[in-house]
């Protein structure tokens, strides 16, 4: 047996098990779009970053409130009096007790209150949270490129680690096949037992390796099902995602700074920041509000009694002094606000590294397979020289068995270049902030989409089930 003929190892691997119901990489991708936990929750985190808007919209809304008393009342008066009698003065004094039917007074007042200024605070408040909301679709953004990226990377190295155990258990049995030559050949005495003892020694080595990589494709499964939702089954081979990438790095670097989710994100932050202040600085102001009151009494100040009247009036308040309060979270929202801004700084050189980082991987890795496989076709030609020259008496069975281990680990250092290749085209474009389903068309008929549940609620004045009904 022999390991001649594989340049593209990984490919062909896999492929020969490959079926027309394989899934492939977008299949991988799409499942854990629809499904993975993690960007779910995102999700969800964003849906409850869009109440903010109606939260701070009901700042200028209308308050109604409505007030009721009902309870027993029973009286009970006691007096003291003296009769006067001329004949006998020392009469005492006698005590008199005057009871009442019971009553049942109530009361009810209707109030309603209606901002009219309010310095500001509520429109603020509102787009500071509109902002809020960007920023948290650009961090879900940011979070779908991470799931999306970390299922292109398990997917991938399922592929990696099955082709290695190939190889592997490929290797072992041409080592059980060189032992039994090696034996033959000391039978016939044309070496010696330290010959037989270096195959077993080889042999015993790449058992152990077989092992190393059943272990390591086991971890890989584990990591593609925890992100992917399924057990990977039959995978076929993955393709990279040249098409969706600049010709070069400088155009990659002018996408990254305008497109990427990190960076627009931190500038929605630092936007939401600016708004805040401007929220605090209305508690300077005064407020003014209408406020009106419709009311009835009855039986609340003696049995038979009713009240029933309505009033309208306006509520200023003019702040004047409260201590410093206002003028500490002014201040400390300023500092927030000069972080945001330097976050956002921190943000674009952020990118711009890993632009730079992944574009050289990409044609680094370019480079590792094209020597890989220069390697492979070099260490074919070498194994094949070395069995004949061993034949002839001119090598010795060490020579082969390093030939041998030299091709195996050429194969497998193409196999890594590959899975690299791919990732690397994936993480280049993930850089951009082009890791998207919109970009990869994983949901041609529309995937998720935050603006809906936004829309559904910023004017949802009442009921509080959500939209989808919980």
């Amino acid at each position: 047996m022999s390991l001649r003929g594989g340049a593209s190892v990984l490919i062909c691997l896999l492929a020969a098990g490959a079926t027309a119901r394989a899934e492939n990489l977008m299949d991988a991708m799409r499942r854990a779009y629809d499904a993975n936990p993690q960007l779910n929750a995102s999700r969800a985190e964003l849906r409850a970053i869009d109440e903010k808007v109606p939260q701070a919209q009901a700042g200028m809304r209308p308050r109604v409130t409505a007030d009721g008393y009902l309870g027993v009342q029973r009286n009970r008066y006691i007096t003291q009096q003296r009769d006067v009698d001329l004949d006998d003065p020392t009469l005492r004094a006698r005590t008199k007790s005057i009871q009442n039917g019971g009553s049942i007074p109530r009361s009810a007042t209707l109030t309603i209150e209606q901002p009219v200024f309010d310095g500001f605070k509520a429109q603020n408040e509102t787009r500071a949270a509109e902002s809020g909301v960007f920023a948290g679709r650009e961090r879900l953004r940011l979070t779908e490129q991470r799931v999306l990226f970390d299922a292109v990377a398990a997917y991938m190295n399922v592929l990696r680690d099955t082709a290695a155990l190939k190889l592997q258990e490929s290797n072992v049995a041409v080592l059980k096949e060189q032992l039994r030559q090696t034996r033959e050949r000391y039978d016939y005495g044309q070496i010696t037992l330290t010959d037989i003892a270096q195959a077993e020694a080889r042999l015993a080595g790449g058992k152990s390796l077989v092992g190393a990589a059943r272990a390591a494709l086991d971890a890989s499964i584990g990591v593609y099902r925890k992100i992917v939702g399924v057990e990977p089954t039959k995978l076929a081979p993955g393709a990279p995602i040249d098409r969706l990438l600049p010709k070069s790095r400088e155009e990659a670097e002018r996408i990254a700074q305008a497109e990427h989710p990190f960076i627009l994100a931190a500038q929605h932050e630092a936007d939401t920041a600016d708004l805040d202040i401007k929220a605090l600085e209305a508690d300077f102001m005064p407020k003014l509000s209408i406020v009106g009151d419709v009311f009835t009494q009855t039986d609340t100040a003696g049995v038979g009694n009713r009240n029933i009247g309505a009033s309208v009036g306006g509520h200023l308040s003019v702040p004047i002094y409260e201590g410093g309060l206002t003028s500490s979270r002014v201040r400390q929202a300023k500092e927030t606000a000069g972080q945001r801004r330097f976050d956002s700084d921190v943000a674009r050189a952020e990118i711009l590294s890993l632009v730079r980082a992944y574009w050289g991987a990409l044609q680094a890795a370019k480079t590792q397979i094209a020597a890989a496989q220069t390697q492979i076709a070099a260490a074919e030609r070498a194994l094949y020289g070395v069995r004949e020259e061993a034949k002839a008496g001119q090598r010795t069975t060490l020579e082969i068995l390093n030939a041998q281990q030299e091709l195996l680990n050429a194969r497998i250092g193409l196999v890594f270049a590959q899975r690299d290749r791919v990732v690397a085209s994936y993480a280049v474009l993930s850089s951009l902030g082009r890791l998207s389903s919109d970009w990869l068309g994983l949901t041609p008929s529309g995937g998720y989409d935050p603006a809906v549940h936004f829309d559904q609620i910023k004017d949802l004045w009442l009921n509080p089930a959500t939209p989808e009904g919980r």
